[in-house]
Formats: C-alpha cells, sequence, structure tokens
C-alpha cells in the first residue's frame, strides 16, 4: 500500500505541477499579448460556462460529490499506508518498542545463514509470519529444514516479541532435484 501512495501522490504532485507551468504560460501570454485570447487552455469558454452555473445545480453538486469521495478514498489510502512496526513486548509502562519488519527479517537472515550448510537465505517477515527461503548445496530439504525451523525458533524465543510470529522454511537443494 505504501507504493501505492507514494505512485500516486508522485502522480498529483506532476499533474499540479504542469497546472502551475499551464498557468504560467497561460498569465505570461495574456500580459504579453492582452484581448488576444488564450494560449493553450481554453478559459474563456470556461469562464463563461461557470458563470451559467449556480451552487445549486446539479453538475456542482455532482462535482462537490466525487471531490468528497475522492477525498476521502486518498485519506483512506494514505492512513492505511503507516508503517508496519512490530511490537515487542514493553520495558515499563510509559515505554513502548518495535522493530521493523526488515529489523527481524536482518536478524533472522543472519542467523539462518550462519548455520552450516546453508548457501544462502531469502528472508521476509511481517508481524505474522517469517518466510525463510535457504539455499544449500550439501544437505536435503528434509535434512535442513528441521534444523532451521529450530534455529529460527530459538532465536524468536530470545527476542522479547509481544506476538510470537509463524515461521516456514524452505530449502531449495540440488540434492532434492535428483
Amino acid at each position: 500500500m505504501r507504493l501505492f501512495v507514494r505512485l500516486l501522490s508522485a502522480l498529483i504532485g506532476l499533474a499540479l505541477a504542469a497546472a502551475g507551468v499551464l498557468l504560467v504560460l497561460e498569465v505570461g501570454w495574456g500580459w504579453w499579448r492582452p484581448g488576444r485570447g488564450p494560449l493553450f487552455v481554453p478559459w474563456d469558454g470556461w469562464r463563461d460556462r461557470l458563470a451559467e452555473l449556480s451552487w445549486d445545480s446539479s453538475p456542482v453538486r455532482l462535482t462537490a460529490i466525487v471531490a468528497g469521495v475522492v477525498g476521502l478514498l486518498l485519506i483512506l489510502a494514505a492512513a492505511s499506508a503507516g508503517r508496519r512496526a512490530i511490537r515487542l513486548t514493553d520495558p515499563a509502562n510509559e515505554v513502548s518498542v518495535t522493530t521493523s519488519p526488515r529489523s527481524l527479517a536482518r536478524l533472522v537472515g543472519v542467523t539462518v545463514r550462519a548455520q552450516e550448510n546453508v548457501a544462502g537465505a531469502k528472508v521476509t517477515a511481517t508481524a505474522k509470519k517469517i518466510r525463510v527461503r535457504a539455499t544449500s548445496r550439501l544437505e536435503t530439504e528434509g535434512e535442513l529444514r528441521p534444523r532451521l525451523l529450530d534455529t529460527v525458533s530459538g532465536l524468536l524465543d530470545e527476542v522479547p516479541l509481544l506476538r510470537r510470529p509463524k515461521v516456514s522454511v524452505v530449502v531449495d537443494s540440488p540434492k532434492d532435484r535428483r
């Protein structure tokens, strides 16, 4: 969701920058050649059309409703894109401690990579689940997977997590392909 909000913010920023450039060009054109009409944007026609509308007309109400709905959707998207912190047990009543999913994944990744016969590992972590994808050239999945599960479980016992995430371990090994 954070990627969506970042892309949406960039697109809205580019649209506002383009509108600003058009405004500057139109104002400059109007000062340089007054009475010649618009350069790019037909604002004369827009002004005449808007002069015909009143605040209680249907197009104005519909535009207000659409703008309100779009605004609420943007607020909901921005609110749901907050940081996904993982809560740790609080050392005192006045202190709350969190860590990022990336930090937890790094900690698990370093521990898994330090194990014997592990050639590499990719780890992703959330507050609910930790996924480990390890590679080994010397051991099969049946041999290495239980040991890695025990290692990660032992590490999670030492980390003061408020809720223990589920752990899934997958081992890629050339020995399994034979």
